[in-house]
């Protein structure tokens, strides 16, 4: 099973490509993507949809 991941919104997109580019089996989400959770999902909400889906998540708290 490939690694995947959930990218907060206020994360670059940059991530997403330097992670693909290092190892392309990933799986890469961002909030917001059309097989994702839509921006302002609340994180509990978040963190219940990578559970159930078998994401991590990585946040940027401000």
């Amino acid at each position: 099973m490939a690694i995947q991941y959930l990218l907060d919104e206020h994360i670059p997109l940059s991530y997403r490509v330097q992670l693909l580019s290092r190892n392309p089996n990933l799986r890469v989400w961002v909030i917001g993507d059309p097989s994702a959770p839509p921006k302002g999902t609340p994180d509990p909400v978040l963190l219940n949809w990578c559970e159930d889906n078998n994401l991590f998540k990585d946040i940027e708290n401000e």
